[in-house]
């Protein structure tokens, strides 16, 4: 069953889905979550997790603008543009409609929450 989750960042409020998988359901009972998140590569925000979650690596086709990752175990990872990489991620999610992500995210670090509806 896919879990609904609400992402709150720079005023706005983006719903997201998060995958079937023990690595979403890790994340989930961390909810809620408010950090802040460092920018990387004109690309992506990402924040070391204090614990790690169980993981199942793969090499996405593509990342997509909205992808919500695991890079290796504790490393999590939220995507505002698209592109292609060689890097293996953990699928956690994504969010539902990431069309002004970018925007809302900027070039700086941003706090985010991540909560359950």
């Amino acid at each position: 069953m896919k879990t609904q989750i609400i992402i709150k960042a720079g005023g706005r409020t983006f719903g997201g889905t998060l995958a079937d998988s023990p690595t979403a359901g890790a994340f989930r009972a961390m909810l809620p979550l408010e950090i802040s998140m460092t920018e990387l590569n004109a690309n992506e925000k990402f924040y070391r997790l204090s614990k790690n979650l169980p993981v199942n690596p793969a090499v996405p086709p593509i990342i997509q603008n909205g992808d919500l990752m695991l890079f290796g175990s504790n490393t999590l990872v939220l995507f505002y543009k698209t592109f292609s990489t060689s890097y293996s991620y953990t699928r956690i999610g994504r969010i539902n409609d990431a069309s002004e992500l970018a925007e809302v995210l900027g070039s700086d670090n941003i706090t985010i929450r991540f909560e359950l509806p």
